[in-house]
């Protein structure tokens, strides 16, 4: 299954995508002299690659600091199994959470959470989500200090050695 799936794409691909991460505004003719090709090539992969829905969509990234949002907290939930709907339901609405994750383990939901302050980010917590029906605890982590990397795109076989 990895071995069609990676027949779809090649390595000027996962360099497209390379870039495409680390920039998206970056301009066709800058890109194309980057990677040293054609501007109609780049221009008709990268058109392949959104067809085949590899890229999704062009975003922008928000510095939310200057907007005064600098608490950025993820929260686990437990949660009644039966109440799972109504409860992603109320979830979703809270404008703070930016993502909701189920996963396996300690928690049933991952939440990430970003606030002005701590206070918002506690009245968030209690106040909003606490109070929801069928959420049995929650486990609130800050973030301290984050180091964010940017994915690096390549062809890799199963053959290959990763040791």
């Amino acid at each position: 299954m990895i071995e069609s799936i990676l027949q779809r794409f090649d390595d000027l691909d996962m360099k497209i995508l390379s870039e495409l991460t680390k920039d998206a505004s970056i301009s066709i003719p800058q890109l194309s002299k980057k990677l040293n090709i054609n501007s109609s090539v780049l221009y008709s992969r990268i058109k392949r690659l959104t067809k085949r829905e590899l890229i999704r969509k062009f975003t922008v990234i928000i510095n939310e600091s200057q907007l005064g949002i600098n608490i950025k907290a993820t929260v686990g939930i437990n949660r009644d199994p039966k109440l799972k709907e109504p409860i992603h339901n109320e979830l979703i609405k809270i404008p703070e959470i930016r993502s909701l994750i189920e996963v396996t383990g300690r928690f049933d939901i991952i939440l990430s959470v970003n606030t002005r302050t701590l206070e918002e980010l506690h009245k968030v917590v209690i106040e909003r989500i606490g109070k929801i029906e069928g959420i049995q605890a929650t486990e609130t982590f800050v973030e301290m200090q984050r180091t964010d990397k940017e994915p690096v795109y390549s062809i890799q076989t199963s053959n290959q050695n990763f040791g």
